[in-house]
C-alpha cells in the first residue's frame, strides 16, 4: 500500500512517498522548492523581460510571492488576478486592489495581451509530482491515499482581526479534540472558511483517492513526536520553527494541554526561551502573544512540564530550527525516522491512518514497528 504525502512550506514542499513494503526510512522522497517560491520566480523572470503578468489559478500560501508581486509593480510593470488568485494575498479584494492590483474576471484573461505573460497559482500540484516520479521510474498510479499539508490563515469576516481568527480556529478544533490530528480533515469536511484548504481540494480533480488536508504545524509537531527521544517523555513541549509561523504545543502523550502561535521573524532565542518556558508552567497569556502580533496562546490547568529536569524537555524540529542553537533550555532537535524535513509527511501519515479505517493498520504498523523488520527496495522490485 502506498501514500502520497506532501507537506508545502514556504521555502520547500517536502514529498514523501510512503510504502507498507518498505521501512519507512527506505521511503523515496523529494525536498523540492515550494510552490510560492517557484511563483517568485516566474514573477522575477516576468520583472527581469519587462512584461506584465496575469496570476490566474487558485487561492495560494503567499510570502515569497506576493512580495515578487509587488516588486513587479514598483518596477512599473502591470500585474492582473483572477479573484482566487488575487485572494493569495488578502481575502478581502480591495486591500488588493489598493496594492495595485488589477483584479479582472477568469473570461478577460484570454482577451489580455499575448505579451501578458500568464502564471497559473497552485498549491498542490499531483501531475508534477507524479511526472517527477515517473522519471525516476516510479508509478503513483497506485496510491491508496494522498495526504497534503499547508498552513491556512481561514478567511477572516471582514474587520476582524486573521490572527485572531486564526487562533479561534486553533481553540476551536482542540476544544473538539485535544490530539493533533484534529487539524487534519478528511475532503469532504474541510471547514468552508479554510480556503486554502479548498484551494488544494480544488486542484485535486485528478486525484482519484481518498484526499486529507491537514495545518502544516501541527503536521510538522506530529511527526516530530516519533522520534524515539521524544516519544519517551510523558510530558513534553515540542515546537515547529517554520519560515513564517512558529507553532508550540505543550504534550501530555497524545494529548494537547496548551499551545502558542507566533510570527517568527519577530522572536529570538531569548524570546523564544520565555514563550516555551511560560508555556511549559502554565503562565503563558493570550493576550500577551497577540499584543506581540502573533496568533495568541491557550493552555489547560495541570502539572506542567518541569524544564529543569534534563534535556528533551523541548524537542525542536522546522526550517528555522536552528535558532535554538544557543537556547539556554538545552533543546532536543527531533529527527523522526532519521530526516527531520520529513517530520510534516510523517505527521500526515499518522494522521491519513486515524481518518481512513482502511488504511490505519498498515500505517500504524509501519510507523509504529514492533520488530526488525529489514526490507529493502530490490526486495519489492
Amino acid at each position: 500500500m502506498k501514500i502520497l504525502a506532501v507537506d508545502v512550506g514556504t521555502g520547500t514542499q517536502d514529498i514523501l512517498l510512503f510504502d507498507t513494503r518498505l521501512n519507512v526510512e527506505n521511503s523515496f522522497k523529494l525536498v523540492v522548492p515550494s510552490p510560492t517560491m517557484i511563483i517568485h520566480r516566474k514573477i522575477k523572470n516576468a520583472t527581469k523581460n519587462g512584461s506584465g503578468i496575469c496570476l490566474t489559478g487558485v487561492t495560494m500560501g503567499g510570502g515569497p510571492s506576493h512580495w515578487a508581486a509587488m516588486d513587479h509593480l514598483k518596477a512599473g510593470y502591470s500585474v492582473f488576478a483572477t479573484p482566487l488568485a488575487a485572494r493569495s494575498f488578502d481575502d478581502d479584494l480591495s486591500e488588493v486592489k489598493k496594492m495595485g492590483i488589477q483584479i479582472i474576471g477568469e473570461e478577460e484573461v484570454s482577451s489580455l495581451a499575448s505579451s501578458i505573460m500568464r502564471i497559473k497559482l497552485i498549491d498542490f500540484d499531483f501531475s508534477a509530482i507524479a511526472n517527477s516520479f515517473k522519471e525516476f521510474g516510479v508509478s503513483l498510479n497506485d496510491l491508496a491515499a494522498v495526504a497534503v499539508a499547508v498552513f491556512d490563515h481561514g478567511n477572516a469576516p471582514p474587520k476582524y482581526s486573521d490572527r485572531q481568527f486564526r487562533f479561534d480556529y486553533i481553540s476551536d478544533q482542540l476544544s473538539k479534540n485535544p490530539q493533533l490530528e484534529t487539524f487534519a480533515f478528511f475532503s469532504d469536511d474541510i471547514p468552508e472558511s479554510m480556503t486554502r484548504m479548498q484551494s488544494v481540494l480544488a486542484s485535486s480533480k485528478n486525484v482519484d483517492v481518498p484526499l486529507i488536508l491537514m495545518d502544516t504545524a501541527p503536521a510538522a509537531i506530529l511527526g516530530a513526536s516519533f522520534d524515539p527521544k521524544v516519544k519517551e517523555k510523558e510530558h513534553s513541549v515540542i515546537v515547529n520553527i517554520g519560515n513564517f509561523h512558529t507553532l508550540a504545543f505543550r504534550m501530555n502523550r497524545e494529548k494537547v494541554e496548551g499551545v502558542f502561535e507566533h510570527h517568527t521573524g519577530l522572536i529570538d532565542v531569548g524570546k523564544m526561551d520565555i514563550l516555551l518556558a511560560n508555556l511549559a508552567d502554565g503562565t503563558i497569556q493570550h493576550e500577551d502573544v497577540f499584543m506581540e502580533h502573533g496568533h495568541g496562546a491557550i493552555v489547560n490547568k495541570g502539572a506542567g512540564v518541569d524544564l529543569s529536569t534534563g534535556p528533551y524537555g523541548v524537542a525542536v524540529t522546522g526550517p528555522r530550527q536552528s535558532m535554538m542553537r544557543t537556547s539556554k533550555l538545552r533543546p532536543y532537535f527531533s529527527a523522526p525516522f532519521g530526516d527531520m524535513m520529513l517530520a510534516g509527511c510523517f505527521g500526515l501519515l499518522h494522521a491519513t491512518g486515524k481518518i481512513l479505517p482502511m488504511v490505519e493498520n498498515q500505517v500504524f504498523e509501519a510507523i509504529y514497528p514492533k520488530g526488525n523488520q529489514v526490507t529493502t527496495p530490490w526486495e519489492i522490485s
